[in-house]
């Protein structure tokens, strides 16, 4: 977390996730509170968003990654700049599961707070990926885990970030 001059701290938030897991409806859905279904997927996205954490302003800047493709890993550059990261893929998509599974080797060296979430669990007709599976992959990332729909649950995106924000406090 990183104070400004003002009392108003800040924390930058890198999501990411495949093409097509429902980054920017999390994103907006906590920004908002509402769901939109369909997105613009042409260029990554900033936002800013301020939300009283214990009578405390944090304001929170967040970046939606836009990979052009599976293929297509965040850059170096992306995982400085953020104070944590929030990996997401979708339970009804296993390629979206590998992509963050090959991001790890990009991120291993890094002290970085990660939190993974799993995406449009209420397709659970459609499932490709286990909970367990994504449990397990939590814990070689020595991170949380949750699974959510963006549908649904924007509070839990909101606990998430708190979780990379408190994790940053305790480690600065």
């Amino acid at each position: 977390m990183r104070r400004k001059k003002s009392s108003l701290s800040e924390v930058k938030v890198a999501v990411i996730g495949a093409p097509g897991v429902g980054k920017t409806a999390l994103s907006v859905r906590f920004l908002t509170k509402r769901y939109i279904g369909e997105y613009d997927h042409q260029s990554e996205g900033r936002y800013k968003h301020e939300v009283l954490i214990d009578n405390e302003p944090i304001l929170y800047e967040i970046l939606d990654t836009c990979p052009k493709s599976a293929a297509d890993l965040p850059s170096l550059e992306i995982v400085h700049w953020a104070d944590g990261l929030l990996f997401v893929y979708s339970i009804t998509n296993r390629e979206s599961f590998t992509y963050l599974k090959r991001i790890g080797s990009l991120i291993s060296d890094s002290d970085i707070p990660i939190y993974i979430v799993a995406n449009k669990c209420d397709m659970v007709h459609l499932r490709e990926v286990s909970t367990e599976e994504g449990a397990i992959l939590a814990r070689d990332f020595e991170c949380g885990f949750s699974e959510v729909t963006a549908a649904e649950q924007f509070l839990q995106l909101y606990f998430q970030l708190r979780f990379i924000e408190t994790t940053n406090e305790t480690e600065r």
